[in-house]
């Protein structure tokens, strides 16, 4: 089982920056994917980022040219640099791990708004 420990959000106004980071403990194996989802009051659950273990990358359109994910295979950490936040952007974050199974965080709410 993996553990995931999640940080960052936070309130930030239209056009600002946050980084989030997720650190993972436990059962980890030397190959596997980390990235991020997010979920906004009265939508479904929609993939932000994820990255695997080789640094192969995949984003949402949406966040496309803004959002930066990097991980840390040493510290089996993932973080998620987000640049020129719009309102839509305002989520509950969650970090997921997989390998031969998904793990979640318990998730970071991230709010855009003047």
């Amino acid at each position: 089982q993996v553990q995931l420990v999640e940080s960052g959000g936070g309130l930030v106004q239209p056009g600002g920056s946050l980084r989030l980071s997720c650190a993972a403990s436990g059962r980890i194996f030397s190959t596997n994917v980390m990235g991020w989802y997010r979920q906004a009051p009265g939508k479904q659950r929609e993939l932000v980022a994820r990255i695997s273990t080789s640094g192969s990358t995949k984003y949402a359109d949406s966040v496309k040219g803004r959002f930066i994910i990097s991980r840390d295979n040493a510290k089996d950490t993932v973080y998620l640099q987000m640049n020129s936040l719009k309102p839509e952007d305002t989520a509950a974050y969650y970090c997921y791990y997989s390998d031969y199974a998904d793990s979640w965080g318990q998730g970071t709410q991230v709010t855009v708004s003047s």
